[in-house]
């Protein structure tokens, strides 16, 4: 949904269109001309800043590279006005020409003014060095249109129907001669097989508002006109996009796209009546990658991705001489409407996306100078607070509100719903600040690789003192990132202070730097990211498939799942849940989840996502994770599939089983009782076992119910789930490491029996060698069951002779081997 920042109606302006101009680059002042001779000069939010007096009516306007300088030049005078935005002040150069000015340039890549005159001279002004270059007849009539080039190429056209090329020094390069009044010059880079290295070598003009012509600088010979159908009507105005594509607007309501491939020329890639009766202007802006339209009382703007798709539709009712000129900042965050009334609108089209939370509350942008706060889990009303400054970050706390940008912070208190926000600060830190964080208490600022922690409302001298800069000694180096708990500060590397005196409790020094820090609402648990992009659960266990374009962390605030969290980037949002009692790792990935484009995740409660959007809007995402929560009610066999995933899912975030007792399969409650092993539930696991009729298990766990030992109970239960490797590992390391060798015995892993026997157990050694030994007889591998025979009798004093004869007995009976038996030495 586009929104109206502001409408400028001035009196003096009515009646007659407006000329202006976006300051280039920041985009924080618009510069608009009316029939008065005078230049007013408006900030981003509406406010008139300053005003420029001028000899007669604005004919040109333009803003440097850097949006420093206005240059104005005013119709009847030969004077060039410039505006300095940075100290507000007018100063006034003598063209030196004897003839009046028509039109005006900046360079786009230096400090270069390029001035025409209504008699075809052109005046090239250097900002910095103050030196002009008068050139005479560069053309016979009045220059009307130009555009430079990245390469400080100047293309000019004239009423006299030409077009020059010049160079900065103002020397001709090129000139030809039109079929009509040249109009929206622009230079590009047509679209082929292999870039030139000579830059942005195209021109393209508008010819008699009937023909596009391209021409290209190094080859004059072989320009292109392009006609277009006459139920198109006038080419109104055209804007070049992406890799050598051009959007053309026509009289009659057209919009058409082109590609200047020279294989697809002549070819329109998209064609649409956007307005039915009229279209008055297009623009693009790249940072937003849209495209907009402007006529019969609307603006349409359409993805350059998919032109089809009209994200959308501003109607202006009130508008009724028609529209005039559109015009986006650089960045794409507001886009300008002028009418033939008089009259700018002006829109706010991309909204930085900034928004913070605690706990169930959240604050987000809603309007550049608006913030919102609302607490929908609570069923709390939003509140909109009326901010200062337009904020560069926003932080949330129970009580409290801060917004600012540079090193000033703005606070403000969050009352009941009855007395609304009261402002209760301006701060001011050392350092431009990178984020703040706040709690009922204390805000934490961090700015320059410090943490400066204060309370927010200081009612005596002695809460004022209660200030403190972290790290206390610049050896420690720089602080990265914080995060702020009811009782804790975490920084750094990762170093926990306990806010009840400010002295750290905790600290565990990383590896490599720690780049984000995620607590969750007690700080008994935390995520951080590393510099290698690597995802940890403090302490330290490593976070399986974690991607690398992670950028944030939320934990959910539903009481019952306090485990769970979730990791997300610009495409996808990951469930993670924490398992403090399971025989495997810390954390396990559950799943993921698509995220619709330019959406910031703020909250996480109970499965459900609320995000922020660009439109100063939150949306809800459900994680496709949680889906258990909303079975299907459907009986179909897909569902059935569905059903034994929603069940994995549960169980991995440590919710209930009555999905099961519902509708769960045999192999659904094998899961369960799977799951119940896993996370060591051996009482739960005796009930689902009972359940699906599994005796054998119920009585194994059983055999296991009491036993203390953790590690000794795991490797029980690793066992029964015929993860053996992990089953040793835990036996190993626990009050009776026999049990590994126990248990790889009755498995017949002798390889893996005997080394444990050799660790463990050497007087077991002859019996297992024996054993083995007769494994390998039985499956009739006789050399080996010799050797292993013969090495259980080296191992024993104890060894009789009857192995060694019925060895000796089986052997000659299979003639399959010859045998030399000194029986001296026995």
């Amino acid at each position: 949904d586009k929104r109206s920042v502001f409408v400028l109606a001035e009196s003096a302006w009515l009646g007659s269109t407006l000329l202006y101009r976006w300051q280039r680059t920041l985009g924080n002042y618009i510069a608009v001309a009316g029939q008065d001779n005078s230049v007013k000069i408006f900030d981003r939010h509406g406010k008139k800043c300053a005003e420029l007096p001028l000899p007669g009516r604005c004919v040109g306007m333009d803003w440097d590279k850097d949006g420093d300088i206005l240059a104005v030049i005013a119709a009847k005078s030969s004077s060039i006005f410039l505006w300095d935005a940075s100290v507000n002040k007018t100063s006034q150069i003598d063209s030196g020409m004897k003839d009046h000015m028509s039109f005006l340039l900046w360079s786009k890549s230096g400090p270069l003014l390029a001035v025409g005159t209504v008699k075809g001279n052109l005046l090239i002004y250097n900002q910095q060095t103050s030196r002009k270059i008068p050139v005479l007849g560069k053309h016979t009539k009045r220059i009307t249109c130009g555009c430079w080039n990245s390469q400080n190429l100047l293309a000019l056209g004239s009423d006299d129907n030409t077009l020059s090329i010049s160079n900065h020094e103002g020397d001709t390069i090129r000139q030809t001669t039109l079929r009509g009044e040249p109009a929206d010059i622009c230079f590009s880079m047509m679209k082929t097989d292999e870039r030139s290295a000579q830059g942005e070598s195209t021109v393209s003009v508008s010819v008699d508002k009937r023909i596009l012509m391209l021409f290209n600088v190094n080859d004059p010979e072989n320009r292109i006109e392009l006609a277009f159908q006459r139920p198109y009507g006038n080419i109104v105005s055209y804007r070049w996009f992406g890799d050598g594509y051009i959007l053309i607007g026509f009289s009659h309501g057209y919009f058409v796209v082109i590609s200047t491939h020279i294989r697809e020329i002549g070819h329109e890639l998209y064609q649409a009546r956007n307005h039915k009766d009229s279209l008055n202007c297009v623009a693009v802006s790249s940072p937003v990658n849209k495209a907009a339209s402007c006529g019969d009382n609307s603006i349409k703007i359409h993805e350059l991705s998919d032109f089809k798709d009209i994200s959308n539709i501003v109607q202006l009712d009130d508008e009724t001489k028609g529209l005039d000129q559109l015009s986006w900042t650089d960045d794409g965050q507001l886009l300008a409407l002028s009418t033939q009334k008089g009259m700018l609108h002006v829109f706010l089209t991309k909204l930085p996306v900034l928004g913070d939370s605690y706990g169930t509350r959240l604050a987000y942008l809603t309007s550049l100078l608006e913030v919102t706060v609302s607490n929908h889990v609570e069923g709390e009303s939003p509140v909109a607070i009326k901010v200062d400054v337009e904020p560069s970050f926003i932080a949330v706390g129970p009580f409290h509100v801060a917004v600012g940008m540079n090193n000033r912070a703005w606070f403000y208190g969050l009352m009941d719903q009855n007395s609304g926000v009261c402002t209760l600060k301006l701060m001011e830190y050392l350092g431009t600040i990178a984020s703040m964080c706040l709690n009922s208490d204390y805000a934490a600022a961090l700015f320059e690789g410090k943490v400066q922690l204060h309370m927010i409302e200081s009612q005596n001298l002695e809460e004022k003192m209660q200030m403190k800069l972290f790290p206390d000694d610049d050896r420690k180096g720089r602080i990265l990132c914080h995060a702020l708990t009811a009782d804790f500060l975490y920084y750094g590397n990762v170093v926990c202070v306990l806010l009840e005196d400010l002295e750290s409790v905790t600290s565990y020094s990383h590896s490599v730097g720690v780049r984000k820090v995620f607590p969750d609402f007690n700080g008994t648990q935390v995520v951080f990211i590393d510099d290698k992009n690597i995802g940890f659960l403090f302490f330290p266990a490593n976070l399986p498939n974690f991607s690398p374009t992670i950028t944030g962390v939320l934990w959910d605030n539903w009481h019952a799942d306090k485990g769970v969290f979730v990791a997300y980037d610009d495409e996808k949002v990951y469930t993670y849940a924490v398992h403090k009692t399971t025989i495997y790792g810390k954390v396990v990935l559950v799943g993921s989840t698509p995220l619709l484009f330019s959406q910031k995740p703020l909250l996480l409660y109970s499965g459900e996502l609320t995000c922020q959007t660009t439109s100063g809007k939150t949306s809800e995402v459900a994680l496709s994770t949680h889906s258990f929560l909303k079975p299907s009610s459907s009986n179909s066999s897909e569902s059935s599939v569905e059903l034994s995933k929603q069940i994995a899912q549960a169980l991995m975030l440590k919710r209930s089983i009555n999905l099961c007792k519902s509708a769960g399969t045999d192999t659904d409650w094998a899961e369960v009782g799977k799951a119940c092993m896993i996370h060591m539930e051996v009482e739960l696991a005796i009930q689902v076992y009972r359940i699906s009729g599994n005796v054998g298990m119920v009585l194994s766990l059983q055999s296991i119910q009491g036993i203390e030992d953790r590690n000794l109970l795991a490797g029980h239960l690793a066992m029964f789930l015929e993860d053996f490797n992990l089953a040793q590992d835990l036996y190993l390391s626990s009050s009776r490491p026999i049990a590994a060798l126990e248990m790889r015995r009755d498995l017949l892993h002798w390889d893996s029996a005997l080394m444990l026997a050799r660790r463990l157990a050497e007087d077991e050694i002859p019996f297992i060698s024996k054993e083995y030994a007769g494994h390998l007889e039985f499956i009739g591998d006789y050399v080996n069951a010799l050797a292993h025979f013969e090495k259980g009798m080296m191992d024993s004093e104890k060894v009789t002779f009857i192995p060694l004869l019925d060895l000796f007995i089986i052997c000659l009976l299979n003639k399959k081997v010859s045998i030399e038996i000194n029986l001296g030495q026995q």
